[in-house]
């Protein structure tokens, strides 16, 4: 463990478990790294997604956004290219955009595609499913409405899904971000992840939960705090 860790770790009680609010302020004295370092939060649920009614995934615009430039490519033509192009969308194609992606030029973060243009989307799907960049109507980025797509994503959208042993984990903002912007994003995540609680899910939905900065020691959070954000 490096001295600087050490002397981080100094500044967290390991035995408490921290309100959303006692988290953000203190998150906010564990910055020691010379770049912007990103919140994340990390959160356990008490799920099993080998059953398709608790698969848990969705996607959230965040009220302060995410801190991070997201750059967006866009399936699209026609009128719907044009809507695209005028939200702010980086890259609009079709049979082109395959070809790019099929040479392995990835100069984009997020995908987005019209209806329509799902049957293009479907010739790359092996390439971008690995990759977490599949379009997908449960996270918005399939829809006849691509131009509040790019706005949501450029704006602050966080897609989350759960893994294979319940873990969520999501960038929810930057160290530089102040400690009730935190606080609020933090909240807004929580309150999607709720909405979503399978009615089959048994005993307590949030089993864990840890805020942290990308080189930070982990804030434990109080799970019945984030159980209750409605």
């Amino acid at each position: 463990m490096s001295k600087r860790y050490k002397q981080l770790i100094e500044k967290i009680d390991l035995t408490k478990a921290y309100g959303v609010e006692d988290a953000s302020n203190v998150l906010k004295d564990l910055k020691s790294a010379k770049f912007n370092e990103t919140v994340e939060i990390a959160l356990n649920l008490n799920v099993d997604p080998r059953h398709a009614d608790q698969m848990i995934r969705g996607a959230i615009v965040l009220p302060h956004g995410t801190g991070k430039t997201v750059r967006v490519a866009v399936f699209a033509k026609g009128v719907k290219a044009d809507e695209a192009k005028a939200a702010g969308a980086d890259i609009v194609g079709t049979d082109d955009l395959v070809q790019q992606i099929k040479e392995g030029i990835f100069n984009f973060d997020v995908v987005v595609a019209a209806p329509d243009c799902m049957g293009l989307v479907g010739q790359i799907g092996r390439i971008l499913g690995p990759k977490g960049m599949m379009p997908n109507p449960k996270t918005g980025t399939v829809t006849p409405d691509v131009a509040t797509a790019v706005k949501n994503v450029k704006g602050g959208q966080v897609n989350f899904r759960v893994d294979k042993k319940g873990n969520i984990h999501a960038g929810i903002g930057k160290a530089n971000f102040e400690a009730v912007q935190i606080a609020e994003n933090l909240t807004t995540l929580v309150r999607a992840i709720n909405k979503q609680k399978p009615a089959s899910a048994k005993g307590r939905y949030i089993k864990t939960g840890a805020l942290s900065l990308t080189m930070s020691p982990a804030l434990k959070l109080d799970v019945m705090e984030l159980m209750d954000i409605k």
